[in-house]
């Protein structure tokens, strides 16, 4: 049975909890906390992955066409590449994309992709502009439920402080893998850079690194080393989470959080789905950024201080439906949309 929360965090929500701030006097003292610097580059389809490399420029994956294209750090793309092996299939095909911190010394890129069997993990070398060879890190994640269902990839790749590989996997819409430890589906998992399994996670031999999740589509680290996650909930509820080392955050017996139950409960939920649907996450300025896909904003959240866990939305319907929001080596934000036609990365001063 699915456990809702009727007590929602403050912020912009179907009803306003008892003490939360109105959504004007959000808007009002939260929209000079952002401004638009410059659109870095138009006429793609669905970028999906956005990694920057060392220089500051950023490698941007599509998620239909496999293209992987190179934007530059004052503007314009060049296409660097094509994931062969990624399939267009629902909401799956070459998603996240992440650059080894190592990149320096090994050259090394990583692809969270659909292939015509599976998702999977897998790693190229970016020498001289193009990219090299596959190796397979990983595969074996559920693509569906096997009943014509193509929904919840996850599909997002980030390195930790730690230096890990972190992926986030979907349920593929079969709730009950996300509480399956055998079942690499609705988690977080953590790996090596070489793909191996570190043996410090949660079980041996387990990629799990946290378990209970729905749609994971958004990481990342604050100043503290604290990871954080949003969450695509089915509805009624979703997430930004605080990720710690082997929780469980209850999908799909809670959507949301279950108070003083087992579960984790989120750092803040957006009510109903519609308002947000959460994807790609940056932690600047003591606030996480969060994408909005169904919401077309971009939100922020206070992860910090006096007004903490208080949210404001930015650009509403500006840009549309917008997919990834990453920093920059320089501190700007980059995000992009998800149109379906002329998607672009826009850069964003905070």
């Amino acid at each position: 049975m699915l456990h809702r929360r009727t007590v929602l965090s403050s912020g912009l929500a179907g009803g306003l909890a008892a003490g939360a701030t109105s959504t004007a006097t959000l808007l009002a003292t939260e929209a000079s906390a952002v401004t638009v610097g410059k659109t870095l580059a138009r006429g793609l389809v669905v970028p999906w992955g956005l990694a920057f490399l060392p220089n500051g420029d950023a490698l941007v994956t599509e998620r239909r066409s496999g293209h992987v294209h190179r934007v530059f750090r004052e503007g314009g793309r060049r296409q660097v590449g094509t994931i062969d092996a990624a399939v267009d299939f629902g909401e799956g095909g070459l998603l996240g994309v992440a650059v080894a911190p190592t990149f320096a010394r090994d050259r090394w890129v990583y692809f969270y992709l659909t292939t015509a069997r599976d998702n999977r993990i897998v790693r190229k070398r970016f020498v001289r502009g193009e990219l090299g060879r596959t190796q397979v890190l990983l595969s074996g994640i559920a693509r569906s439920n096997g009943q014509g269902s193509d929904n919840h990839h996850g599909g997002r790749l980030a390195f930790g402080p730690s230096g890990h590989l972190f992926a986030t996997t979907g349920d593929a819409a079969l709730s009950s893998r996300s509480q399956d430890n055998s079942s690499p589906n609705g988690k977080i998992l953590r790996l090596n850079a070489d793909g191996s399994i570190p043996g410090d996670n949660p079980i041996r031999g387990n990629p799990m690194w946290t378990k209970g999740h729905r749609n994971v589509q958004g990481l990342a680290w604050d100043g503290r080393g604290r990871m954080w996650a949003t969450e695509l909930g089915q509805g009624t509820r979703d997430e930004l989470n605080i990720i710690r080392r082997g929780r469980n955050y209850g999908w799909p017996d809670v959507e949301g959080g279950d108070g003083s139950g087992p579960y984790n409960d989120p750092f803040v939920v957006w009510s109903p789905t519609s308002t947000c649907s959460p994807s790609g996450l940056a932690i600047a300025k003591g606030r996480a950024w969060v994408g909005a896909l169904a919401g077309e904003a971009l939100f922020s959240v206070r992860i910090s201080g006096t007004r903490s866990r208080r949210k404001a939305r930015h650009f509403h319907q500006r840009f549309g439906r917008i997919r990834t929001v990453e920093q920059a080596p320089d501190g700007a934000l980059w995000i992009t949309t998800s149109n379906g036609s002329d998607d672009r990365v826009v850069r964003l001063l905070v």
